[in-house]
């Protein structure tokens, strides 16, 4: 009976039994790392936006408060973006004739928002809530970085599900006092760990087994 096959396809068995487990691992690991990069997460990625909004000039040289533009983030769930009037109380007198704030002045005569890029944004399937946090003892920094020193706006953390693991696991290194909140030069002290525990107990914060249910972030 002649050989229905040729010789060479018993080395080429032998490369696939092992190449093929090889290749599927290595596309794994592949993916795992690429979703763990700042490529797969966005840290660290400046948006283009249509006017190059500098925090560092607003908050960390004129000292303009987080409040005064994202209004509603003691209250809501969203930190919220302000209307191109608060951006007008300043520059219908200051910069009046820039050109890289022309679009500020058009959104202002022709009555329509700007169009931001979002720099942070979350899955649909999570729910975040600005409120809760800032009542909670976490300040702005804590989750946006040194936003005082950032020319452009970018994401700072990965917005893994482990990042936000971390902190409701042990929350008291990130707690501050209220009055610290909004504070953007705000560092710990060296005594965080008492002072964050007495801050957990003074907020009320829930058990380590109710801030890591399922349920708390996936609604």
């Amino acid at each position: 009976m002649p050989q229905v096959f040729h010789r060479s396809s018993n080395t080429i068995a032998k490369v696939s039994l092992i190449g093929g487990p090889v290749s599927v691992a290595f596309i794994v690991w592949a993916c795992l790392v690429f979703q763990r990069s700042s490529y797969g997460t966005g840290a660290g990625e400046v948006r283009v936006q249509k006017v190059p909004f500098s925090h560092e000039h607003h908050v960390g040289v004129l000292g303009i408060d987080c409040r005064y533009c994202h209004t509603s983030v003691e209250n809501s769930s969203y930190a919220g973006l302000p209307p191109t009037k608060t951006c007008m109380n300043c520059h219908s007198q200051i910069w009046v004739g820039s050109d890289m704030l022309a679009p500020v002045r058009d959104s202002y005569r022709d009555n329509r928002s700007l169009e931001w890029q979002r720099v942070y944004n979350t899955p649909g399937f999570v729910y975040f809530d600005h409120s809760i946090h800032i009542h909670k003892g976490v300040g702005c920094t804590t989750c946006h970085g040194q936003i005082d020193e950032m020319p452009l706006t970018y994401q700072q953390p990965s917005l893994l599900m482990e990042w936000c693991l971390d902190c409701h696991r042990n929350p008291e290194p990130n707690l501050r006092p209220q009055s610290e909140i909004f504070n953007v030069k705000w560092h710990p002290p060296p005594d965080q760990r008492e002072r964050g525990a007495g801050l957990a107990r003074e907020y009320g914060l829930r058990t380590t087994e109710f801030l890591t249910t399922c349920s708390v972030c996936h609604r």
